[in-house]
């Protein structure tokens, strides 16, 4: 089942073409990977699919119905959830944190303490819940924001290099938890990242984007093991750097 489509969608700034995407398609439990040099245009196609853009030329759909970034519904909106690099955590304790989108929605607070209880537990921060935010390490933070979005059960997961200010040790037991949660979830994720472990280690598919056009897209592995001709540049230098 398509959940998310692009149909011949563009975004220009000051008459550059940043993305040109004739189409791309977001399948059901998906977890597909978007790499590609900096400026490529990896952070525009997470926006645009997000509908925190509207894209200057073309459709985005939703479910097979053409939807627009400024109009959408809130009760679409809501399907949504995204995790920056920056986990962006509010002035107060881990639980309200993560509690936050929930109480926006009016849920009851018998519900709500009960969902908290359960994603914290997942992401191994329990013992977290009464520190401030402003007290948390890298890491703890950004499972704090993981856990915050994937209460709300989102439809679609956009991820925006969640990981990359990890230090490595943190970084790895984070993967490894994360991959069973959305293992766990069947979570229809958009995963943009630069690290070839996150990739290999969370992703099914792979879309390669250069330039703001879509050069390959395919199962992970071979993408990676058979770049095709407009990929192999990028894909070389990219995989050198982890010496395979």
């Amino acid at each position: 089942m398509k959940i998310l489509q692009l149909e011949q969608v563009k975004f220009k700034v000051n008459k550059e073409t940043l993305l040109d995407i004739p189409r791309f398609n977001l399948e059901k439990g998906d977890i597909v990977g978007v790499i590609g040099p900096n400026g490529a245009g990896k952070t525009t196609l997470l926006k645009t699919l997000a509908f925190l853009q509207a894209p200057s030329e073309g459709k985005v759909y939703f479910k097979g119905e053409a939807r627009h970034a400024d109009t959408l519904p809130l009760e679409l909106r809501r399907r949504l959830a995204v995790a920056m690099q920056q986990s962006l955590l509010f002035d107060m304790n881990v639980f309200n944190n993560v509690a936050i989108g929930l109480k926006l929605r009016k849920v009851k607070k018998k519900e709500i303490n009960e969902k908290v209880v359960y994603w914290l537990e997942k992401f191994n921060i329990s013992h977290l819940a009464k520190k401030n935010s402003g007290a948390l390490s890298g890491g703890e933070a950004q499972r704090v924001n993981l856990a915050r979005a994937l209460i709300l059960e989102p439809e679609v997961l956009f991820l925006d290099e969640p990981f990359s200010a990890l230090d490595f040790p943190t970084k790895i037991q984070l993967i490894e938890d994360f991959k069973e949660i959305l293992k766990e979830t069947n979570t229809t994720t958009l995963f943009v990242s630069h690290d070839l472990i996150e990739i290999n280690n969370l992703t099914k598919s792979l879309a390669v984007i250069m330039n703001g056009e879509l050069t390959q897209l395919g199962k992970t592995k071979e993408v990676i093991n058979q770049p095709n001709e407009a990929s192999a540049p990028f894909l070389q230098k990219w995989k050198e750097l982890y010496q395979l």
